[in-house]
């Protein structure tokens, strides 16, 4: 509907005489133009009682506001629908005033107790458009009213409502600054809210009103790298720029023993011969030196911004994408620095606007950190459809890469630009060939030809630039090209860009000598045009003149003169001036100055070769990614970054005090974790050790006092308070404590424990021990990669105790139950790890015992590996058991049945040379030396398929054939059971969202509605352990990826309806989306 005449002021009002009045269908919209009637038809629908034309005639202001008409005279009629039921047309009429409170501050003063009222209101949305409005009136008489406003909303219940606050933080220090200490207060208020929705909004206030404040960050700044990943990508662009100045000044530089190794090494080394001198002195000097370069140790801070901000390289948003590069290129040691240019490149496929800004920011990466882009060299090869400003910087990212070993690319590259249409290309082109010639030398010969030779092109623009970059390739090595210097001789005639014939007069006065019979001729030719040349080419001609003079006065004594004369009277002042001075230097006077004896040594002195530059070069002083980068300029509110600190300051700054309500194991366990986040162990491991690469040894003997005290944690509370009493001797002894206790509990509940409730107890203390593990994730990624896939492995006992007796049957060696015939009948009977864990070296007298001990969890069945005609007689199967590889617990356990079923006995079965995928490996199984006609025989093999269900291809060979076989794996048997409580289930969920999270909505058949079928049916398609639930229709699952320890977290909501929703969690996306389409297949069947 147009509602554009109807509204127009210019056909508005009483017709003049002569002049017809407009008018307009009513059933548009229109009515007659009079000032008397003016938007009387929106006040009429203002004024009804219908919700329906309130909203229309909302819809209909804001129109005309869009287009720019003044609606202000509707303000009364509006103000009065703010107390409107109507959300749509509450949101509406807060639009309105925002439009109109500043310039109409009266009539919004009325309103202001109506926004007061709305600041209360039930509904969250009004009350964060109440104060967005109330925030919008820019008159400074309400500062009082908003501050309060402000403060409440910044406790409100709905993180919606504070975001709002804290956008609104803003507007009030710009309007009143003296109110800088309240915000303050607001903003550490808010910095404490543990909602993503609020973390962006509040790190901008923070940014706006108080940068300086670095304190107020110090106790959020491990939870903002936590939050990190689900904010929204604008509030992620904020806290990332935040966050790169903060560690700036709060850890020790990475790079910081590189430089020290390249500040003189050998001084450093072997000391200074006045040193040696001196003599006992220089002894101590050093000894006392030495001890302040310590090997570098990442801050276990600084690794967890890394790590945090890595994932997000993957991120849609480019903003997000460049932010996080930028934070990895300041502070990241330079061996991690290069995963940054894969995500780089990818931007590069977008928009032109945005691959401006990313090219600009790898120009000025490529120049320090040249062998990271390098592998990518033809992702910046230009197109023909690239805009001009595009293709120049590619070419500056490509001149940035050549080297000696891509050059012959990179040059044939540039000869196909120059024959581009786009003429500042072509010539940024030439520019490159120069730099290339004048870092690479031995191409610089290659280069120089391929210029003269485009001295002969058509195009005059191509010529200049050739001539400008020849005369700079020159100054390096004069004497070898005296023709070249005649050659440029010869086109004085021909090109007529200034700067072009500048040059050719700099070179041949500079390098006279070489040209001793042209010389004087140019000069000549120059003189007769002299007062049609441009200024720059003017000034080296006076230059060409005073040389020639100096050198060969007999020839050009007259025609020197003539110059100088011409020059003298010139209009430009810097002409005349140079004119007189050379006059006076070079022409003998009786009155000659100290100056004129040294004329020649002034003007023919030895230039240094001028060096081609990138002009990206002295960037990088601005934060990568800011305007001032963009611009090279500092602009407006750009905040430097800071220099890295000598002294890395406290990092306890950053430790948050467990609330006294905490229980007393949970404390013990943060503790115990806490204490190797700051050890001095990690100093002693090397000089480039770091927070996720800690020795074996240390991670072993985190894991070991980790899933102790899992295990001891059912003791009494005066135990624990015990515990907490002997914190303080140190952690060696607090873990062989922890562990002595848990093996005397371990004892206890064996003897005391009957034997029907032993798996109950077993997966109580499984998830103990899973629950130790699952806290370390909250420091630092060695314990999340290292001690807690040893804490959930160790709980496989040695095989050293498994069978004590021939006869008695152990739990742990039920693997090696074979059946008679090989047979596809039911799986074998698996297992539990925990179990096998808690009942280790228990044997048990009676078989008729095993099936009621054991809840066996049959996975995918018995698969055909090789069929009996095609190996000829041998016939091969192969399943999957579940149980922990011995050889590996990486490898997934793999148990092969031969069968021979031929008339002749098959000899040395045995595994061939795998080709496999990298990352993928073999444990192979012990060589078979006979298998007789009608006999059958079992092995175990080990498999790492690197948690992928890539096919493991390889070949089972006898003595006299090969056969190719391949084994793949569901996404279910590549991991293991987790046991954990239902808090710890929610905890470990909670951290995987977002991208890791992935739901699908299905309907359960009739058959599928018990407990029992459910839980069998997803057992069976993944190794998962059961989770206990407090609801009766929700279930949960959970498990580990053999290889990488990454969590996988598996919920079905069953409703009585049958509807169910599956939802898995894990930090691997591939496996869970697999993972979500098995599980929904086994569930419909």
């Amino acid at each position: 509907m147009s509602t554009a005449p109807a509204y127009s002021e210019d056909k508005g009002g009483s017709a003049g005489p002569g002049e017809p009045e407009y008018g307009h269908d009513p059933a548009s919209g229109g009515i007659f133009s009079s000032d008397y009637k003016r938007h009387d038809d929106l006040k009429e629908m203002l004024d009804t009682n219908k919700d329906s034309l309130k909203l229309e005639a909302m819809k209909r202001i804001v129109a005309m506001i869009a287009r720019g008409k003044n609606a202000s005279d509707l303000f009364p009629a509006v103000v009065k629908n703010v107390a409107c039921k109507n959300i749509e047309v509450k949101k509406l009429v807060y639009v309105y005033l925002v439009r109109y409170a500043e310039e109409q501050q009266d009539l919004a003063l009325l309103s202001i107790s109506t926004f007061q009222r709305g600041l209360k209101d039930p509904n969250q949305l009004i009350r964060a458009s109440a104060l967005r409005v109330l925030s919008s009136i820019r008159v400074p008489i309400i500062v009082p009213i908003m501050m309060l406003a402000i403060k409440e909303a910044a406790s409100d219940m709905s993180p919606y409502v504070r975001k709002t606050a804290a956008h609104a933080i803003p507007k009030l220090y710009s309007l009143d600054s003296d109110q800088k200490d309240q915000l303050i207060e607001v903003i550490e208020k808010l910095l404490a809210d543990k909602t993503t929705l609020v973390a962006g909004s509040v790190v901008m206030a923070f940014e706006e009103v108080c940068p300086e404040r670095i304190d107020l960050i110090h106790k959020n700044y491990r939870k903002l790298c936590n939050l990190l990943i689900d904010v929204e990508e604008w509030g992620q662009v904020v806290i990332i720029s935040m966050l790169t100045r903060y560690a700036r000044t709060q850890f020790l530089s990475p790079t910081q023993n590189e430089s020290l190794l390249e500040e003189n090494p050998e001084k450093a080394f072997y000391g200074s011969e006045e040193d040696e001198a001196k003599g006992t002195g220089s002894e101590e000097t050093t000894a006392t030196a030495l001890p302040a370069r310590k090997p570098y140790v990442m801050d276990p801070d600084h690794r967890l911004l890394l790590r945090n901000t890595k994932p997000l390289l993957q991120s849609r948003s480019a903003a997000v994408v460049m932010a996080v590069a930028q934070l990895y290129f300041h502070l990241a040691p330079k061996a991690e620095v290069g995963v940054i240019a894969k995500a780089l490149v990818r931007l590069l496929r977008s928009h032109s606007e945005v691959q401006y800004v990313v090219l600009q920011n790898v120009a000025t990466m490529s120049i320090k950190r040249r062998g990271m882009f390098e592998p990518y060299l033809k992702s910046f090869y230009i197109r023909s459809t690239d805009p001009t400003q595009i293709k120049i910087l590619k070419l500056e990212v490509l001149t940035n890469l050549a080297n000696e070993t891509n050059i012959p690319t990179v040059l044939r590259e540039f000869q196909t630009y120059i024959r581009s249409m786009d003429k500042d290309f072509v010539a940024a082109t030439i520019q490159a060939i120069g730099r290339c010639a004048t870092n690479i030398g031995r191409v610089r010969d290659t280069c120089l030809n391929g210029l003269v030779q485009l001295l002969s092109n058509r195009d005059e623009l191509v010529v200049a630039e050739s001539v400008v970059v020849i005369k700079k390739l020159l100054q390096m090595q004069p004497a070898q090209h005296g023709e070249i210097i005649k050659h440029l001789a010869k086109l004085t005639d021909n090109i007529q860009v200034p700067m072009a014939r500048a040059s050719i007069l700099w070179l041949i006065g500079e390098y006279c000598e070489h040209v001793p019979k042209m010389a004087p001729d140019v000069l000549r030719k120059m003189a007769k045009s002299f007062t049609a040349e441009e200024d720059i080419v003017k000034l080296q001609v006076i230059n060409l003149a005073a040389k020639l003079y100096l050198t060969n006065s007999k020839q050009t004594k007259l025609l020197t003169q003539y110059v100088l004369s011409l020059a003298k009277y010139d209009q430009n002042y810097d002409i005349r001036d140079r004119a007189r001075f050379t006059r006076q230097l070079i022409v003998p006077s009786e009155q000659g100055g100290a100056l004129s004896r040294h004329a020649k040594k002034l003007f023919l002195a030895p230039k240094p070769a001028p060096v081609l530059e990138s002009s990206f070069k002295d960037r990088d002083h601005f934060q990568l990614g800011s305007l001032s980068h963009l611009l090279n300029a500092k602009a407006t509110g750009y905040q430097e970054l800071p220099d890295w600190p000598e002294e890395a300051p406290d990092p306890s700054v950053r430790n948050v005090e467990v609330p006294e309500w905490t229980k007393c194991s949970n404390r013990e366990k943060r503790k115990e974790k806490e204490k190797p986040f700051y050890s001095d162990s990690e100093g002693e491991s090397g000089p480039t050790e770091s927070a996720d690469s800690e020795p074996e040894s240390e991670s072993e003997s985190d894991s070991k006092s980790s899933s102790a005290s899992g295990s001891g944690e059912s003791s009494s509370e005066s135990d624990n308070e015990d515990q907490d009493e002997d914190e303080d001797k140190g952690r060696g002894s607090e873990s062989e404590q922890s562990e002595e206790e848990g093996e005397k509990k371990k004892k206890k509940k064996k003897k005391k424990v009957p034997e029907g409730h032993e798996e109950d107890s077993s997966s109580d203390e499984g998830s103990d021990s899973s629950s130790s593990s699952s806290e370390s994730e909250m420091t630092s990624e060695s314990e999340e990669e290292q001690v807690e896939p040893t804490s959930w492995r160790r709980k496989t006992p040695p095989s050293s105790k498994s069978a004590p007796a021939a006869k008695e049957i152990s739990l742990l060696d039920l693997e090696d139950f074979t059946p008679p015939s090989i047979q596809p009948v039911s799986p074998p009977m698996v297992v539990s790890t925990s179990l096998a864990a808690d009942l280790e070296g228990l044997t048990l007298t009676d078989s008729s015992l095993v099936p009621s001990l054991l809840s066996p969890v049959p996975g995918v069945g018995r698969q055909e590996l090789l069929h009996r005609v095609a190996g000829e007689g041998l016939a091969v199967d192969y399943a999957f058991s579940r149980q922990l590889f011995s050889g590996d617990p990486h490898m997934v356990s793999v148990h092969i049945y031969f069968s021979n079923n031929s008339e002749t006995p098959i000899k040395g079965l045995h595994v061939g040379t795998p080709k496999l995928p990298a990352g993928i490996s073999i444990q192979e199984f012990p060589e078979i030396e006979s298998l007789a006609p009608g006999e059958s025989a079992t092995a175990i093999m080990g498999i790492n398929f690197c948690d992928s269900t890539q096919a493991a291809n390889f070949q089972l060979c006898t003595q006299t054939r090969q056969f190719y076989v391949s084994i793949q794996p569901p996404v279910g048997e590549l991991m293991a059971p987790v046991f954990m409580s239902e808090n710890e289930f929610k905890k470990e969920q909670g951290k995987l969202t977002g991208m890791n999270e992935i739901t699908e909505k299905l309907m359960l058949p009739d058959t599928c509605r018990s407990d029992h079928i459910v839980v069998q049916k997803v057992t069976a398609t993944a190794n998962l352990g059961r989770v206990p639930c407090g609801t009766s229709d929700e279930y949960r699952f959970a498990g580990r990826t053999l290889t990488s320890g990454s969590l996988v977290l598996l919920t079905l909501d069953a409703r009585p309806a049958g509807t169910a929703q599956l939802t898995v969690n894990s930090e691997k996306m591939v496996i869970g989306t697999m993972l979500v389409k098995d599980v929904i297949q086994a569930l419909t069947q």
